[in-house]
């Protein structure tokens, strides 16, 4: 009888363990910003130099696609990935320096390196990991885009298109990002999936208390409430590409700390909210967390 007990508390325990080691993890992407921690090197690589974004309009995008994918993201995307780097508020992804090598530290500058497009559905409408990376893969091998071990892959996904595995459209979760392979070499990609798939939680700003849409600075919700999450992504993308950059104990990496966050704004003609003006266009941004003696949320250093 006493061996039986023994054996059915070791279980019990063993249980224990494991339950509340899944709900650690199943909860963290939800879990509120915990912005009085520092943030942690875990000694990884970062990405330096200058890299190229690519964007791979994934699903039904142009004119004849209406709201699944409107001409006007793409234009606030094109836009805002070209006039992103070496703002100041891009700047402050060079407070993440490799600590063993002084002389890898992030530029705080981005290019446009051009798009391609996969109007197929190649992965199905409910992408997985794996699929987004095929994805990249797909069109490395076709031809659509170069291989650039360097570069940083977006996938764009269309209104159609979800990525329930990797918490897209999961309040609170971080746009996901990962590295694959493909001839080779060494990528690195990211998925934005369409604020239209989930209004209330990809483009919470923009939203009224009473859950109607508040104008947003360039007219378009989709637009503008993608261009704050492609800003986050990027950005963790930069300082930890790998899984062993930078992050803090509760593993959020630097823009997460500040999702939601907006910092002080201004109203645009249209009486939008805005806190960036990029070439043409108002944007409304999130923070990113400075990497610094006063450590915080911010649009610049």
């Amino acid at each position: 009888m006493k061996t039986r007990n023994v054996f059915m508390t070791t279980i019990l325990a063993l249980l224990l363990v494991t339950i509340t080691g899944s709900l650690t993890m199943a909860q963290r992407p939800n879990a509120d910003p915990k912005t009085n921690s520092k943030m942690l090197y875990h000694g990884g690589r970062i990405v330096t130099g200058v890299p190229n974004v690519y964007l791979i309009w994934y699903g039904c995008w142009g004119t004849t696609c209406g709201n699944l994918g409107s001409p006007a993201v793409q234009i606030d995307l094109v836009t805002l990935v070209s006039n992103l780097g070496s703002t100041p508020y891009f700047q402050i992804n060079a407070t993440y320096p490799n600590p063993n090598s002084p002389d890898q530290v992030p530029s705080g500058a981005l290019f446009f390196g051009g798009s391609s497009a996969d109007r197929a559905y190649s992965q199905g409408v409910d992408l997985t990991d794996a699929d987004i990376a095929a994805i990249v893969s797909n069109q490395v091998l076709s031809s659509g885009l170069p291989l650039d071990p360097s570069g940083l892959y977006i996938i764009v996904g269309s209104e159609d298109v979800a990525a329930n595995s990797v918490g897209f459209c999961s309040p609170g979760a971080p746009p996901h990002h990962g590295t694959s392979t493909v001839l080779g070499s060494e990528f690195r990609y990211g998925f934005l999936g369409h604020a239209g798939c989930c209004p209330s939680v990809a483009g919470a700003q923009f939203m009224a208390a009473d859950g109607s849409m508040l104008p947003t600075p360039n007219n378009d919700f989709a637009a503008d409430a993608m261009a704050s999450d492609f800003a986050h992504l990027v950005s963790t993308m930069i300082t930890d590409p790998y899984g062993n950059g930078w992050y803090d104990r509760y593993g959020l990496e630097n823009a997460d700390k500040c999702q939601g966050q907006f910092g002080p704004t201004y109203t645009t003609a249209n009486g939008a909210r805005a806190n960036v003006h990029l070439e043409y266009r108002d944007y409304l941004i999130q923070e990113n967390w400075v990497n610094d003696k006063r450590a915080r949320c911010a649009m610049s250093q």
